[in-house]
């Protein structure tokens, strides 16, 4: 498949946006008393795709580097509300997959940004 825009060559990118699709099915399954953070959830995980697409669109490194930071910080968003949803009628087996997902999109980017070399 063809990429029209240079985000979409990036791993990271691409597994962005299967975390986000896991989000979903997340939301979905929180209890009613976790709607508030089952949106904050999509929220945040929407916001990792696309800081990781801004960040791949820059050309300065240290505008590059801080959308790959904001990317980060809000995957760790992501992982601290999984914590706070867990349980309920969501399966643990799905949690972990997403965190499966999360560990290895922080690793990602924080080897994006330390190669950047602005820290």
């Amino acid at each position: 498949m063809p990429y029209a825009f240079g985000h979409e060559r990036l791993v990271v990118y691409q597994r962005s946006t299967e975390f986000y699709r896991s989000a979903l099915t997340i939301s979905g399954a929180a209890r009613a008393r976790d709607q508030h953070l089952a949106d904050q959830l999509k929220r945040a995980a929407s916001s990792i795709s696309l800081n990781i697409a801004e960040g791949a669109g820059e050309f300065r490194k240290k505008e590059k580097a801080r959308f790959y930071r904001m990317a980060l910080r809000s995957a760790s968003e992501c992982a601290s509300i999984l914590d706070l949803i867990e349980g309920g009628h969501v399966l643990p087996s799905v949690i972990e997959t997403a965190r499966s997902k999360l560990e290895e999109i922080t690793k990602m980017l924080t080897k994006l940004i330390l190669r950047l070399g602005t820290v």
